[in-house]
């Protein structure tokens, strides 16, 4: 290798200052990434705390009133309301989680990109 080829192979100066400010931005990036996708975790914890909340609320709801229901009719119907319930907050659940899921991955992805060029978000 010839000494042009090599002096183009290298970098003209490595100037430390800019490594320095390059690894704080990195730094900053992986920071707000993890501040960004640990208040994301943390919203969805809270939402889950709330659904089961509401699932043992619905649950002690459908046993006191089964307990009360007078004849199996009643109880049948006390039965498909429950199950009615259950359906409806099945579906929600589903669209919570695919909605989370589709947040994270989206943060996720922005904020590694963002970091990986070293801009801070």
């Amino acid at each position: 290798m010839t000494t042009e080829a090599m002096s183009k192979a290298q970098p003209s100066a490595f100037n430390p200052a800019e490594l320095a400010k390059l690894g704080q931005k990195q730094a900053a990036a992986l920071t707000d990434m993890q501040r960004e996708l640990y208040a994301l975790v943390e919203h969805a914890n809270r939402d889950w705390i709330t659904r089961t909340e509401a699932e043992r609320e619905l649950a002690a709801q459908f046993t006191a009133r089964l307990s009360a229901a007078r004849s199996l009719p009643d109880a049948a119907q006390i039965y498909q309301e429950w199950m009615a319930k259950r359906m409806e907050m099945l579906a929600e659940d589903s669209r919570k989680f695919f909605a989370d899921s589709q947040k994270l991955i989206q943060s996720s992805t922005r904020l590694l990109f963002n970091g990986w060029q070293g801009n801070s978000s």
